[in-house]
């Protein structure tokens, strides 16, 4: 599962527990976190209108148990985001970034606090209950693409599909892969793929359900620059075009800025948010 280090990559378990909605999260313990300091002041931003609002983290934290007793890798951290937007998460390597994209996406609960997607409570549903939700409303992007290779980019983007036995899991993968601009790769295997190419079926996979939210994890960290701006260009217009909340955690200050709004940890502490102007 997604692990409190940002430097940590799923598994293929983890692919099927996101597509298929099953699972728990089972956080790795981040070098950084035992450097974590108690002394920062929790900021709260002011709360929006609820009507408004697909996402909301509330005085989230968490912490595990390691050899050397309690690491906090989260404390006190709350935002919002709203339908449609683009929201960045920034910070250094083990500031927490990746663990709490992995609690806002319901992958993981907190120890405690409070998380709210699409107007449920994380913590009051059940494993299962939890999974259904993330099968209706939520698509996923990993920095390292995680693609099966025993199956062909069409194939990978029918997974999701075909777990929940929905209809005309083919064409809609098919038409999916067009939308990136690879309908002629649709029956290549990942190692017949460029980096850039494996990311655009992953995007492919993330969004052929119809998330409402698309979270991505680092989804350029892995390419060069040319491909990591068509990369971030198709994101940017799969939320302008079809109106799809973005949550994308980010090194990369420039990618950030291109969002509406983006808040940066340091050390499991939220620092101030900026707005962009627009």
């Amino acid at each position: 599962m997604l692990c409190a280090a940002d430097s940590e990559s799923p598994s293929t378990r983890t692919v099927l527990d996101v597509v298929a909605g099953d699972g728990t999260a089972a956080p790795a313990l981040p070098a950084s976190a035992s450097r974590m300091q108690p002394n920062h002041q929790t900021r709260h931003p002011r709360m929006s209108d609820p009507s408004k609002l697909l996402l909301a983290a509330r005085d989230v934290s968490k912490s595990v148990s390691g050899p050397e007793g309690v690491l906090d890798i989260l404390c006190g951290v709350s935002l919002e985001v709203r339908r449609g937007e683009s929201f960045a998460i920034v910070g250094a390597s083990g500031s927490g970034k990746t663990t709490l994209l992995g609690l806002l996406a319901g992958l993981d609960l907190p120890s405690s606090g409070q998380i709210e997607l699409d107007g449920q409570a994380l913590q009051e549903l059940d494993e299962e209950a939890r999974a259904r939700l993330r099968r209706r409303l939520v698509g996923f992007v990993f920095q390292s693409f995680h693609l099966l290779p025993a199956l062909t980019a069409e194939e990978n983007v029918m997974l999701p599909l075909e777990l929940e036995r929905q209809r005309e899991a083919r064409p809609r993968a098919s038409e999916a892969l067009a939308a990136v601009g690879l309908g002629a790769r649709r029956r290549h295997y990942p190692a017949q793929l460029s980096g850039g190419e494996q990311q655009r079926v992953a995007i492919a996979r993330a969004f052929v359900h119809g998330p409402r939210v698309l979270f991505a994890d680092e989804p350029t960290g892995n390419l060069d620059q040319r491909t990591g701006e068509h990369i971030s260009e198709l994101l940017f217009t799969l939320n302008r075009e079809r109106h799809t909340t973005l949550v994308l955690v980010t090194h990369d200050q420039h990618l950030a800025a291109r969002c509406t709004r983006h808040m940066e940890l340091e050390a499991g502490h939220r620092l101030d948010a900026e707005a962009r102007v627009a």
